[in-house]
C-alpha cells in the first residue's frame, strides 16, 4: 500500500461530493445484539464481534464517504482483542474499500524519539492513513510524523468538548488567542510536505470560520456533528474551503448506532447520505 497518499484521496472523494467521516468509535456496549451473531454463531469475542460490525458498516457506506476514522479508546480498552480489532479492521476497509483513507484518532504527541515510535506503530504496524496528534510538544517533536509526507498529520487546533478553551483561549502573540496561534503556524511552518490538516469541532462555527480563513484550502477535520450537536449548514458555511471543499466532517455513534435493529448497517448508510446531502445543501 506504498502508493496510497493520504491527500490525494480526500481529494478524490471531495471530487465525488462526499466530504462523511464514518467514526467507527465501536463501543462494544452498543453494539447490537443481530451484530454480535454476525461473525462466528461459536465466537461471540469481543474482537470478531467489533470486527463484524464494523465490517458491516463499511460495506454499507464504502461509496458515499470520504474517510473512515477510528478512536483509539474504543479498541485500547479491551487490551489485545482490541488491539487486534483495529488492525483487522483497517486491513478490512483497506480491502473493501481500497480508495477511502484511514484516520487513527489517537492524540499522540511525545518527544521526537516516542514520536518515531509511534508513526511506526500507526503507520507500519496498523497501516493507518491518517493520525490525530497534538501540537504541545511543537513542531520539532513532531518531525517524526510530518516528515511522513503521503501521510495525513491533523492537528488539534479548536477541540469540540464544552471545555476546550481553558487553554485554546489563552491570549499569545499579542492577543491572539492559542488555537488561531496553532493554525497559522501549522500552515506557515509545519505543513512543508502539504500533508497537514487540523482538527476544529462543529460546536464552534464561529471559530472555524477564523480558522479557514488563516489556513486557506488545508483540510479540516471536523467532529461534534450529530450527538454532540455541531449545526450543520453553520458549519458548511464557516468550513468550505474557496473550492467549496476541504472538510472531513465526522460524524460516529449518530451513524453507527443509529438502529438498535438487525437493520444497524442499512440505517448506517441512510444517515450517511442524509448527512451527504444536507453537506452538499450547503456548500
Amino acid at each position: 500500500m506504498n502508493d496510497r497518499n493520504f491527500r490525494k484521496m480526500l481529494e478524490a472523494k471531495w471530487a465525488c461530493e462526499n466530504f462523511v467521516c464514518v467514526g467507527l468509535d465501536s463501543e462494544f456496549g452498543k453494539i447490537p445484539e443481530s451484530a454480535r451473531r454476525s461473525g462466528n454463531e461459536c465466537d461471540v469475542s469481543v474482537a470478531n464481534t467489533v470486527v463484524a460490525f464494523n465490517r458491516a458498516i463499511v460495506e454499507a457506506t464504502k461509496d458515499i464517504v470520504c474517510a473512515y476514522k477510528l478512536n483509539a479508546a474504543f479498541y485500547e480498552a479491551h487490551g489485545d482483542e482490541g488491539i487486534g480489532a483495529l488492525q483487522r479492521t483497517i486491513a478490512d476497509i483497506h480491502a473493501i474499500a481500497p480508495d477511502v483513507p484511514v484516520i487513527f484518532d489517537a492524540k499522540r504527541g511525545d518527544i521526537g524519539t516516542t514520536n518515531a515510535g509511534y508513526a511506526d506503530a500507526v503507520f507500519g504496524f496498523l497501516d493507518a492513513d491518517a493520525i490525530t496528534v497534538s501540537p504541545y510538544l511543537g513542531g520539532e517533536a513532531l518531525q517524526p510524523f510530518l516528515a511522513r509526507a503521503e501521510k495525513g498529520i491533523i492537528v488539534l487546533c479548536r477541540t469540540s468538548n464544552p471545555g476546550a478553551g481553558e487553554f485554546q483561549n489563552l491570549s499569545v502573540n499579542g492577543g491572539e488567542p492559542l488555537y488561531l496561534f496553532v493554525a497559522r503556524r501549522v500552515a506557515s511552518e509545519w505543513n512543508k510536505n502539504g500533508n497537514c490538516a487540523l482538527v476544529v469541532g462543529a460546536t464552534y462555527p464561529d471559530e472555524l470560520r477564523e480558522v479557514r480563513r488563516l489556513v486557506g484550502d488545508m483540510p479540516i477535520l471536523i467532529p461534534g456533528i450529530g450527538a454532540q450537536g455541531g449545526d450543520i449548514e453553520k458549519i458548511i458555511s464557516a468550513g468550505k474551503n474557496s473550492r467549496r471543499q476541504g472538510m472531513i466532517v465526522n460524524s460516529s455513534r449518530g451513524i453507527i448506532f443509529a438502529s438498535k435493529g438487525a437493520d444497524f448497517a442499512e440505517t448506517a448508510r441512510r444517515e450517511t447520505e442524509k448527512l451527504r446531502d444536507l453537506i452538499n445543501q450547503y456548500r
